[in-house]
């Protein structure tokens, strides 16, 4: 069976950083997504779609994102029932998020994400130094018997 969702919008709200009493970060957003067509006025219609993201992901989304800034998600349709405050029987859909991406660039939201919160920038990545200098010696040839391939 298939369940994957990918979306593409912007938060509407800044995420909010949660734990579990276990200790397991979350955050619960909603996104706005506007749909592919517009009506007979030329107007588009905007979906809220609600997301939670759990651990990691849920920390890198409340470092990295504020209201307003767009946001690419991948992940899976969640439900579940509960009762309202009435007693009905109610049935909530999000998308659980498992990943996340920038979709907008650093210009667009730079100043507004930086001044809405205080996270320290990430340190420089540095690729380890790679070993280029090879000789014959390093590799042994391997001995195989190709007769029982089928190609």
């Amino acid at each position: 069976m298939l369940n994957k969702v990918i979306l593409m919008g912007r938060l509407t709200a800044d995420p909010e950083h949660k734990q579990t009493p276990n200790g397991i970060s979350v955050t619960s957003f909603s996104v706005a997504v506007d749909r592919n067509y517009a009506d007979k006025s030329g107007s588009r219609t905007t979906d809220f779609i609600n997301i939670v993201a759990w651990r990691q992901t849920a920390d890198f989304i409340c470092r990295y994102f504020t209201k307003g800034r767009m946001i690419a998600i991948e992940g899976s349709i969640q439900t579940r029932k509960y009762e309202d405050k009435s007693g009905n029987p109610r049935t909530a859909f999000e998308v659980v998020a498992d990943q996340v991406y920038f979709a907008d660039s650093k210009s667009d939201s730079g100043s507004r994400a930086a001044a809405s919160q205080n996270f320290p920038t990430p340190e420089t990545f540095q690729e380890p130094a790679r070993n280029t200098s090879f000789s014959v010696g390093d590799f042994e040839e391997i001995d195989t018997d190709d007769s029982d391939l089928p190609f």
